[in-house]
C-alpha cells in the first residue's frame, strides 16, 4: 500500500520566512542566539541579515502528496537530517515540496512497524536548492491495520 507512494510528490508551496516566526523559534527551541533575533547582529554578519535556526524548515508547508493518506494520529517521529546548502535567511522565500523515497517495515517488540522515509526539498525564487530534509515516519502495527495494511 505505500509502497505505492514511492515517487510521489506534492507540488511546490511558497513560504516567506518573517522576521517574527523566527524569533518565536528561536525562542521556543531554547536558542536566542543573536544571529537570528537580533537585527544589528545579523547585519554584522558574513550574511548581512539574520538566519532562520536549522530546524526552521520544520515550520515550511510542503504541501499534499496525492493518495498518500496518513492518519493525524498515532504516527512516531523516527529522525530528521536537515542539508544545507546555505543557511536560510530572514525575508527569503523559500518554495517546498515533499517526495515520498522509501517504505520498508520491520519486526520488532511491538510488532510489525512500517517505515516511511521522505524528503523535503526547498529552493529559492530561482529554482536553486537551498535545502533538504530527510524525516522518517514510523506507523505502528496498529496504525498499519486500521490504514488497511
Amino acid at each position: 500500500m505505500l509502497k505505492d507512494s514511492i515517487g510521489k510528490r506534492s507540488e511546490k508551496v511558497r513560504n516567506t520566512i518573517e522576521r517574527g516566526a523566527v524569533r518565536k523559534f528561536a525562542e521556543a527551541i531554547g536558542d536566542p542566539a543573536p544571529i537570528f533575533i537580533d537585527e544589528a547582529a545579523g547585519a554584522e554578519s558574513v550574511y548581512k541579515r539574520n538566519i532562520a535556526p536549522p530546524t526552521f524548515p520544520v515550520t515550511f508547508d510542503a504541501g499534499v502528496i496525492p493518495e498518500l493518506d496518513l492518519p493525524s494520529k498515532g504516527l512516531i517521529h523516527g529522525e530528521q537530517i536537515y542539508t544545507y546548502v546555505r543557511p536560510l535567511l530572514v525575508g527569503e522565500t523559500v518554495y517546498c515540496w515533499m517526495e515520498v523515497k522509501d517504505y520498508y517495515e520491520r519486526s520488532g517488540k511491538m510488532g510489525r512497524m512500517g517505515f516511511l522515509v521522505m524528503t523535503k526539498y526547498g529552493e529559492n525564487a530561482n529554482g536553486e536548492l537551498l535545502f533538504t530534509e530527510e524525516r522518517i515516519v514510523i506507523i505502528s502495527e496498529a496504525v498499519r491495520k486500521g490504514m488497511g495494511a
